[in-house]
């Protein structure tokens, strides 16, 4: 087999020198029959080489007066291989193959390296071995001193062995265009979604009312955002708003989970350009303001960001000093006290390679990374990989997500729905509307087969032994799915409006805020990401309004839920009472845990707040045991309350306490009777065991 590869090597270097240049020249003499056609190629000719000439990043648009002056002169070596170099920087890639092997079948000396783009060409195409093989060609005649080059060869066969590998193993998934609504025939890229996918917001280069005029051959960036509708389809998208978008390059970069904070890349006179963040008030997005200057250096290029699920962490690509390579994904943390950013910090070389890493998402569960690189084992270009953190913060071995939401061409900017069904990416694919587009990933789980063994296969094995795989060798996916998404709309009780209101999430466990939260003052809409294995306190607050409490123990191994609530806000006024719903206490016993001390000075605070507050804090059991029992329960529940009040140096003549026992179901017997599951029996009694507070007066 060595033997073999040598000799195929040395005879792909030896045949060109043997063949003859069979170049037709752009030579009027050859087409004297042709005069009309010769000029006008002869122009083509002139103007695509004048675009050509502007570089590569112009090349794509040089195939148009290239490709007319080849249909003229298909046979002209130089122009073959300088339309091959145009298709391997446009949308259509694998185009440039037959361009190439035209070109070196007229010419073969016709650039030193047509093998090298003989392999890229090929590697596009998904004929990987072809590419080796013209990668082991070109290897040979560059010299030991070359090494940045060898370096890159050696990377680009490992790449189409990987591939091989990949392509064997496939994960099962669709990958479908999003569509016209979203798509269109200019570039869309760097997708955006809110946590339970209800909006996408993206970056388009198609004209706008900011982005009128085509530099160098194209429209500058804008943002552009869509929701879905009632029936789930994606609505035509709009620009976002003319606050955020410019007449210069405006770009997404990251979002918050509940689609509130949106984080921006704009373009900056001394270095490639730094990050922006926009809220959204009363249902219209902020002027964007720079994140400053622990995130944007002054000589560095931030592009990509994400915020972590509890608005704590940012992740954020950047090729400032100190990184591992070109482009780097750096984390810096929220200092509270000084209400900035902090000092941002490498995370390590375990993400980061030599090479670059960019398109950042943190997934709403707060442990698994999904990135994009050129640095890890992967296919080509950029692959999307994550990574997931363990308990002491420690970024374990990036994985690539596969075949075939990977591709030999770029797949970049990667973002995950909370319920792990769906991902959406920027990719180049040839079936798309334009130069790169947005395509959903749909996750479809393990694959249950039949196993096959039918008569035909029985029977064609008597003729000639085969082999079958009955069932389809799979990769499969750790996809982060253990979190539960709370979403809704916070209103008033009386007047059914919008209520801006403040959101505070607590972990009950530790007695620590995680974090706070606002809902949409124009809309009443808030989305919150509860990542597994916590019991978590939620507090709603708004001024001049009884705060709302909800309570969610969330097992480790919970799986994804989704619940909607809609939540009414209480004006402070007589008669109006609210449940405590995170108060806890000893099982049968009025003993408060200790878990219960947050939501115990919330109350304090309204009361310190509204000194000519009078309550009564009354408690409430289920009809499980004696009634007797019961209602001294109850009653000893709520004078624990009370006294923790009077501890904290409130005036007892503020308080009143009462039990009512099993007298006040929320849920009657009758109606817990007729749930099918004993869980659901067993949560409607715990709905019934609770703690509340009557304002009795209020001057």
């Amino acid at each position: 087999m060595k033997k073999y590869i040598v000799l195929l090597i040395l005879w792909s270097i030896v045949l060109p020198m043997l063949g003859q240049d069979k170049s037709v020249p752009f030579d009027k003499s050859l087409f004297k029959d042709r005069k009309e056609e010769y000029k006008q190629a002869i122009r083509d000719l002139k103007e695509g080489l004048e675009i050509y000439d502007k570089g590569e990043m112009y090349w794509s648009q040089a195939i148009y007066n290239l490709g007319k002056a080849n249909v003229f002169n298909p046979n002209n070596a130089e122009l073959n291989y300088k339309l091959g170099n145009c298709y391997l920087h446009s949308l259509n890639k694998s185009k440039s193959l037959d361009y190439f092997k035209k070109a070196y079948e007229l010419k073969p000396t016709v650039a030193k390296d047509i093998h090298y783009k003989l392999g890229r060409a090929y590697q596009y195409k998904y004929q990987f071995d072809d590419a080796i093989k013209e990668y082991e060609v070109h290897r040979m005649k560059l010299e030991p001193t070359e090494r940045q080059e060898l370096k890159e060869l050696e990377k680009l066969i490992t790449e189409c062995n990987t591939a091989k590998k990949m392509m064997k193993n496939p994960i099962r998934v669709w990958v479908d265009n999003v569509g016209a609504n979203i798509n269109s025939k200019y570039p869309d890229y760097g997708p955006l979604i809110t946590a339970d996918e209800s909006m996408m917001i993206f970056t388009s280069r198609r004209p706008s009312e900011t982005s009128k005029e085509l530099i160098a051959g194209r429209y500058n960036e804008d943002v552009f955002v869509s929701v879905k509708d009632k029936e789930g389809n994606w609505t035509k998208a709009v620009a976002i708003s003319d606050k955020i978008n410019t007449k210069e390059h405006d770009a997404t970069a990251g979002l918050s989970n509940d689609g509130q904070t949106l984080f921006l890349y704009y373009t900056a006179a001394n270095n490639g350009g730094n990050l922006y963040q926009s809220v959204k008030v009363n249902g219209e997005w902020s002027k964007p303001k720079d994140l400053g200057k622990k995130i944007n250096g002054s000589k560095s290029w931030e592009t990509g960001a994400s915020l972590s699920y509890d608005g704590k962490e940012l992740y954020f690509v950047s090729n400032r000093e100190g990184g591992f390579g070109k482009r780097d994904i750096w984390v810096s943390k929220w200092d509270e006290n000084k209400g900035e950013w902090g000092e941002a910090q490498n995370v390590g070389e375990n993400i980061n390679t030599e090479y670059e890493e960019i398109g950042v998402y943190m997934h709403p569960d707060g442990r698994t990374m999904y990135f994009s690189s050129q640095g890890h084992e992967g296919m080509g270009g950029y692959d999307i990989y994550y990574a997931k953190r363990d308990e002491k913060g420690v970024w374990g071995k990036p994985v690539n997500i596969g075949y075939p939401v990977n591709t030999p061409d770029n797949d970049v900017h990667f973002v995950m729905a909370a319920n792990g069904k769906h991902g959406y990416y920027s990719s180049f694919r040839e079936d798309g509307n334009g130069e790169k587009d947005i395509y959903m990933i749909s996750f479809l789980g393990k694959a249950k087969e039949p196993l096959l063994s039918g008569e035909d296969n029985l029977l064609a094995s008597v003729a000639e032994p085969i082999e079958e795989k009955v069932m389809q060798e799979e990769v499969e996916l750790d996809i982060a799915n253990n979190l539960t998404i709370l979403k809704g709309k916070i209103l008033d009780d009386e007047t059914k409006k919008p209520v801006e209101a403040q959101l505070e999430l607590v972990d009950n466990n530790a007695q620590k805020k995680v974090s706070d939260f606002k809902s949409d003052g124009k809309t009443g809409d808030f989305l919150i990401s509860l990542p597994a294995g916590k019991n978590y306190g939620i507090a709603v607050k708004a001024e001049g309004y009884l705060f709302h409490s909800e309570n969610f123990e969330i097992p480790a191994s919970a799986g994804f839920s989704e619940y909607e609530k809609v939540i009414y806000l209480k004006k402070i006024e007589v008669g109006k009472s609210i449940v405590l719903r995170n108060i806890f206490f000893d099982l049968d016993r009025s003993t408060i845990k200790p878990i219960s001390k947050l939501e115990l000075d919330r109350l304090a605070d309204l009361l310190r707040k509204n000194p000519k507050l009078r309550i009564e804090i009354s408690g409430h059991t289920d009809t499980q045991g004696s009634a007797s029992y019961n209602m001294k329960l109850s009653e000893n529940r709520a004078k624990a309350v009370v006294d923790y009040l009077v501890k904290q140096g409130f005036d007892k003549s503020r308080f009143e306490y009462k039990g009512y026992g099993e007298e006040r179901p929320i849920i009657s017997d009758e109606e817990i009777s007729k749930l099918p599951t004993r869980k659901e029996k067993k949560d409607a009694h715990a709905v019934n065991r609770r703690t509340e507070f009557k304002i009795l007066s209020y001057e």
